[in-house]
């Protein structure tokens, strides 16, 4: 039988023909629609949960990081000071890493999907934790989530067969397109190239169906699967026509002007902060990830003299090490910025930080070397029980995956593992 072929023909042809929508890599999730409606409806009647994943790709020194003390009672260390004032709403990780993901810098690939080997040449990348959440929920909202980048297109987010998803880098058209409405003929475009989208899809569909013709149980029952996934992206093309002429959320804020220049570091991260408030506080999305991206220049940071990158290789250099403080302080402090704005957003009797999961950390846990164990990791928010440090022993420690799983949980879906986590972290709990 040559039906691995015709099939791959059909799934190339779906592929190309509806590049229009993002929804596009989730075809082979195969949760039931109904499931997943009425899991959605039950949620409906309570705040919905989040999630925020960022990574600052030069890391972070842990020395100044990592309490000496675990549990509740640690001493506030230099990099957690900016961060006193929510103490009882984040929890510190240390000694965790993904099994098997190695390689230095590209190890940002993995930061969300913990595929192995991101240096090798035949390395593949699978799901990011935000998407995977977002086949698994499927949130009503007018994005399924926002990419976004400090200074580069290349994010955080892959799709299910392991593309990654550009970043968006200019807070200007991240904001117009969340909140400025096209013109009449502009949105009656975008409806018209989804209707084209969903043509095509019946179009495969029909070619499926002559295709399935002959083929042996184990071969219909992936075909099966494979008309599951096209009916659930038709469903999503119906629900992405009606989002596309709803009237955008109104918001007092004002554009965003863009900065040009990558080296203005806090201006730039700061903007972003800003639309990650407003995207979670109109629910224009529940799932964010942003990439702090290192530079290989000096950044705009009182105090700062050297290449960023440059002082990420310190080599226990005591004036590098002076100003990697420096910078490192401010990407904290940025991050406290965050969780005040989010902390500082009532919500029905709580606030935007106790539903929403934020994590904050690296894939590199001593920049250096390049090494990708005993990863900086903290988390605030979204209904766990914080103010404590959890520490492992690097050598012997559970994956980062499992703590991704316990995300997943948290959020509403009901799974057990996720790339290479298969449990949950232990002494870390759900309120």
């Amino acid at each position: 039988m040559n039906t691995p072929r015709s099939l791959t023909l059909s799934r190339r042809t779906f592929l190309r023909g509806a590049g229009v929508t993002l929804a596009l890599p989730l075809l082979e999730a195969m949760t039931p629609w109904r499931a997943r409606a009425a899991s959605t409806a039950t949620a409906a009647a309570a705040p919905p949960r989040r999630m925020i994943c960022i990574n600052t790709t030069l890391g972070l020194h842990t020395p100044n990081l990592f309490p000496e003390q675990a549990g509740k009672d640690y001493a506030l260390t230099p990099y957690l000071e900016p961060l006193a004032d929510f103490r009882r709403d984040f929890t510190v990780f240390s000694g965790l890493s993904h099994p098997e993901v190695d390689g230095g810098h590209p190890a940002e690939l993995c930061y969300l999907t913990t595929a192995p080997h991101p240096r090798a040449d035949n390395f593949k990348n699978t799901i990011s934790l935000d998407q995977y959440a977002i086949e698994k929920l499927v949130p009503d909202t007018r994005f399924g989530s926002l990419v976004l980048a400090s200074s580069s297109s290349r994010g955080l987010s892959f799709t299910r067969s392991g593309v990654p998803i550009p970043a968006e880098e200019r807070p200007s058209r991240v904001f117009k397109n969340m909140f400025v409405d096209g013109t009449t003929a502009e949105v009656n475009a975008q409806v018209q190239r989804l209707k084209q989208g969903q043509s095509i899809m019946d179009t495969v569909r029909e070619e499926a169906k002559d295709f399935q013709r002959g083929l042996g149980k184990p071969d219909r029952e992936k075909l099966d699967e494979y008309f599951t996934s096209v009916r659930e992206v038709e469903v999503r093309m119906v629900k992405a026509q009606d989002w596309a002429r709803r009237p955008k959320p109104k918001v007092d804020a004002k554009p965003p002007v863009d900065i040009a220049s990558a080296v203005e570091v806090p201006a730039r991260v700061r903007l972003m902060i800003d639309l990650m408030h407003l995207a979670l506080q109109t629910d224009s999305t529940r799932f964010i990830t942003f990439a702090l991206n290192g530079l290989n220049a000096v950044p705009v940071i009182p105090g700062v003299t050297q290449d960023w990158h440059n002082l990420s290789h310190h080599g226990q250099d005591p004036a590098k090490l002076a100003e990697l403080k420096v910078v490192e302080l401010q990407q904290m402090k940025l991050f406290g910025e965050l969780l005040a704005k989010l902390k500082g957003t009532p919500e029905q009797g709580g606030t935007l930080l106790d539903r929403t999961i934020v994590m904050f950390g690296s894939n590199l846990g001593n920049a250096s070397s390049h090494d990708n164990k005993n990863l900086p990791i903290i988390v605030a928010g979204g209904g766990f029980r914080h103010g404590q440090h959890v520490a492992f022993d690097p050598k012997k420690n559970p994956p980062l995956g499992n703590l991704y799983v316990q995300f997943l949980r948290r959020l509403g879906a009901e799974v057990s593992a996720f790339g290479s986590g298969n449990g949950t972290i232990s002494g870390f709990e759900m309120v």
